[in-house]
């Protein structure tokens, strides 16, 4: 048995390391995520219940996600964005509320098993003292007891030295530090290469350059595929107290119909090019704890009220757009998943009404940069006809040529809330080049 220090919890005592970890399941980071929770007690089961050293990737996507049990892990990385997000709330909670814990827990990357520790005791910080004043002198200047005038001397020539040696030094010092200052900012460029494109940098700096947390939502694709089964959209309250389900059973669709919906109703499926772009979006700054990643089906309202929120997928699919929609011109009508056409309310001189994408050639996407319901934080929607018109979204925001287009439509270099209509050339599967096909800014919502 490997030796503790006295007063100290043994590592492998799995009744302390559980408590701990429904502590941390139960505290407000993740209060509403059901879904990380779900993840975090799984694997702790798994490793302190069961005893398995080791918990796969897959098991997770079949027992947690409902993945089947060939689902391919290289294509669908649900659970690895997820676990991702699960890792930050993890540390929050052991940054606030879990400080004084005397054991910490962590899933370490490349691994989806909880490794515990014991937390370091802060050291004892060194206590300094200034000297006193100078000792009293007699009448040439001499201390009692002190040097003769050739020492004294050669005390004032060893100070002079002294000086040049400090002077020296400190000059070392700078030349150093501009050094070490150069050397942090090319790392930060590289884990942040967005922070070198002005144009880029002004819209993410939005997001990833604020104090308050950035919440990635997607789309409920299970949502999207019952609507598109039944030929019925609902509104938002519907959705958030999940009583388009009682309405789903009130239709005449016949029992085995019924029975269908409700059990695609009851699946938590995501779209994999929403998924991909949200997996951009937090490799964007990797080490971010204010930015969170949900489903639109975990999403609260009391998270978009103080938050900033990037809503990825159109209103069909993740019905918290609609709590933006007033402003909006362009929308994705509800239709088949890859000819959804994008509807221009108030079209322009030379605009069409609608922009219908071409099967396996053309899609839209609409990008939109717009304040909060409340005003209290900033949100970006992308919404796209199809899974290679939402990816497309994602070069877009990168671009520093195409942002720099809206950014000087601003004069002021700062972005003007905006929404961009994007027509993207494709084959199957990846967007080849995106063009902006009209756009609108709206400086009155500032």
């Amino acid at each position: 048995m490997a030796e503790t220090t006295l007063n100290q919890p043994e590592l492998h005592d799995s009744e302390m390391r559980w408590e701990l970890l429904e502590r941390v399941a139960a505290s407000p980071h993740l209060n509403h995520a059901p879904r990380l929770r779900e993840i975090l007690m799984y694997v702790g089961r798994r490793s302190l219940k069961e005893g398995c050293f080791q918990v796969r990737e897959q098991e997770i996507g079949v027992d947690v996600f409902g993945r089947s049990e060939t689902y391919d892990t290289g294509i669908d990385n649900i659970v690895r964005t997820n676990v991702s997000e699960l890792r930050k709330r993890i540390d929050a909670y052991f940054d606030a509320e879990g400080l004084h814990e005397m054991l910490t827990m962590e899933i370490p990357r490349g691994s989806y098993v909880p490794v515990f520790c014991l937390r370091a005791e802060a050291g004892q910080k060194a206590v300094g003292y200034s000297p006193a004043a100078s000792l009293p002198t007699d009448a040439h200047g001499v201390t009692p007891g002190g040097p003769s005038n050739l020492a004294f001397r050669l005390w004032k020539i060893a100070a002079f030295v002294g000086f040049v040696f400090a002077i020296g030094s400190t000059a070392a010092l700078w030349i150093q530090n501009r050094t070490t200052q150069q050397a942090l900012h090319e790392v930060n460029l590289s884990l942040h290469p967005w922070r070198s494109q002005p144009a880029v940098a002004a819209l993410w700096s939005e997001f990833l350059d604020s104090n308050q947390n950035t919440d990635i939502v997607i789309s409920d694709a299970s949502f999207t595929l019952v609507q598109n089964l039944s030929k019925q959209s609902f509104p938002f309250n519907d959705y958030l107290t999940r009583s388009y389900l009682n309405q789903l059973q009130a239709r005449n669709l016949g029992p085995d119909g019924r029975t269908a919906l409700s059990l695609i109703a009851a699946k938590t499926l995501v779209n994999s090019s929403e998924s991909r772009l949200a997996q951009r979006i937090l490799l964007a700054d990797p080490l971010a704890k204010n930015l969170h990643y949900y489903s639109a089906r975990e999403y609260q309202p009391s998270l978009i009220k103080n938050d900033n929120v990037i809503l990825i997928g159109g209103p069909v699919g993740n019905p918290w757009d609609k709590l933006l929609d007033s402003p909006l011109n362009f929308t994705v009508e509800l239709g088949g998943p890859l000819l959804a056409p994008i509807i221009n309310r108030t079209p322009a001189a030379n605009e069409q009404a609608a922009y219908t994408p071409v099967e396996g050639a053309v899609g839209y996407c609409v990008v939109a940069f717009l304040p909060t319901p409340n005003h209290n934080g900033k949100a970006l929607l992308i919404a796209g006809s199809g899974s290679e018109a939402t990816e497309a979204a994602g070069d877009f925001l990168e671009s520093e040529s195409q942002l720099s287009t809206l950014l000087k439509a601003s004069h002021s270099g700062k972005f003007p809330y905006f929404e961009v209509l994007l027509r993207v050339f494709f084959v199957r599967g990846t967007p080849i080049t995106s063009t902006i096909e009209t756009y609108r800014t709206y400086p009155n919502l500032h």
